[in-house]
């Protein structure tokens, strides 16, 4: 584990037999549906680190933005649906590169740029961007949009990487600069919803029908040109990045559920287990696999499952520790700087009331 990550999050990473389970210093409001809390996070304010800004995206309730205190500074609403029968704004991750943030608007199915500043976030996107997966606007409806996100600078080229929802489609933009911003996608990649495991047999990822195992966590590694990817289902993806595609996928760690027979309940709407789980998985994600952070060379993942968090060494994925946020759970997204900030920001999936956001100064 970096020597940074380790003194500053928790001398319990080193020292505690037990799993550390880590205080939030404030948390955010509650929000409820439709400004349901989803994905954070952090704009570093390079005049006074103080003075930086944590946002949050809200669903159909748009984009927050918070002081480090946890305080709302602002609320920017999700777009109105261009006709009364379709599908209004839904914002669903957020990345910040520089002074802007990208957020993707699964309900439109576009990627929409906001300024960013210590006052909160302003919307700089050309009004000529256009679907990022959809061919039409009716097929926007249906949707199969633009989901998970993540954006970096990738040999001199600012990125944004982002996933198709129910699909296992994860696509490669270049930023497009001006007085406003678009976003131009140069690149696709289809990772698989099929495997072949240690006994020879076919294994399939279950799913609702018409539905395929998406990604939604993800990160970009500036250091190493590289893309961490979070496929729900089946574990984190390592992913080389270049300015115009995708290098070969790795799978470098699975859910414990990677491989067991499973089937769709139409009742309950969900998967089941299908007969005995054979352990080809892995032992520390808890399915969905989800948020995913970079501290030097630590990778944080979200076990949504079972609400830990768990921190591996990026060289070689080798799981270090595993952690609870105190009273967080079902975590979704989560985003950390190390430095003047150092600052852990969480989503809290399961309030009484609603949902929220954790902060961890440390």
């Amino acid at each position: 584990m970096s020597s940074s990550l380790a003194l500053a999050l928790v001398p319990l990473f080193l020292s505690a037999p037990a799993m550390p389970v880590i205080t939030p210093t404030v948390v955010t409001q509650t929000f409820e549906e439709p400004a349901d809390a989803d994905d954070p996070a952090i704009w570093v304010n390079p005049r006074n680190t103080e003075r930086s800004v944590v946002l949050g995206t809200l669903k159909e309730g748009g984009l927050a933005a918070f002081d480090l205190n946890g305080r709302t500074i602002g609320v920017y609403p999700a777009p109105l649906p261009p006709t009364p029968d379709a599908k209004p704004g839904r914002f669903n991750n957020v990345d910040v590169l520089g002074d802007l943030a990208f957020v993707s608007d699964r309900g439109r199915d576009r990627i929409r740029v906001f300024q960013v500043d210590e006052h909160g976030a302003r919307d700089v996107t050309s009004p000529a961007a256009k679907p990022v997966f959809s061919k039409t606007e009716a097929e926007v409806d249906e949707q199969h949009t633009a989901y998970g996100l993540a954006a970096g600078r990738i040999n001199g080229r600012d990125v944004v990487v982002t996933s198709r929802r129910n699909e296992t489609s994860i696509a490669l933009l270049q930023v497009v600069k001006g007085p406003r911003y678009d976003t131009k996608k140069v690149s696709t990649l289809d990772l698989p919803s099929t495997f072949t495991l240690p006994n020879g047999q076919k294994w399939t990822v279950c799913g609702e029908p018409g539905e395929g195992p998406q990604v939604e966590g993800m990160v970009i590694d500036e250091s190493t040109n590289t893309l961490y990817a979070a496929q729900e289902d089946v574990g984190i993806w390592r992913i080389p990045l270049r300015i115009n595609g995708f290098g070969k996928p790795q799978l470098v760690d699975k859910v414990r559920t990677w491989g067991a027979p499973q089937k769709f309940n139409p009742e309950t709407e969900e998967c089941e287990a299908d007969g005995p789980n054979p352990g080809f998985g892995g032992k520390w994600l808890e399915a969905d696999a989800e948020g995913l952070t970079i501290a030097n060379d630590v990778l944080l993942a979200s076990s949504q499952g079972d609400s830990r968090f768990v921190a591996y060494r990026k060289a070689d994925m080798k799981p270090l520790k595993d952690f609870r946020v105190k009273d967080v759970e079902h975590s979704d997204g989560a985003d950390i700087v190390l430095g003047k900030l150092n600052l852990l920001v969480v989503h809290d999936g399961e309030r009484p009331d609603g949902t929220g956001f954790a902060f961890i100064r440390f």
